[in-house]
């Protein structure tokens, strides 16, 4: 690798505060807020939205998206047109 031009990669904590879910893995994020890990030691800390601990797909909770009620919605919009008007 060429010195000097690549990012410091270093330990960082990632949090899912909607979870209550943390972990620890290298990275080249940066932040100024720090968290005191399990091990005692300081590392910066980046807040995530989404994790593993919250995703739906993970976690088996899947939403049911209503794609029939936007079919409807995009007709009433746009007006229904029926094969034969389309020729």
């Amino acid at each position: 690798m060429k010195p000097g031009i690549h990012p410091e990669y270093h330990p960082v904590v990632f949090r899912d505060a909607s979870a209550d879910f943390a972990f620890l893995t290298r990275s080249t994020a940066t932040s100024d807020a720090t968290v005191l890990w399990t091990d005692g030691n300081a590392y910066p800390v980046v807040d995530v939205e989404v994790s593993s601990a919250s995703h739906p797909f993970y976690t088996g909770r899947s939403r049911v998206l209503d794609t029939a009620g936007r079919v409807e919605k995009f007709r009433r919009r746009y007006g229904q047109t029926t094969p034969e008007e389309t020729r």
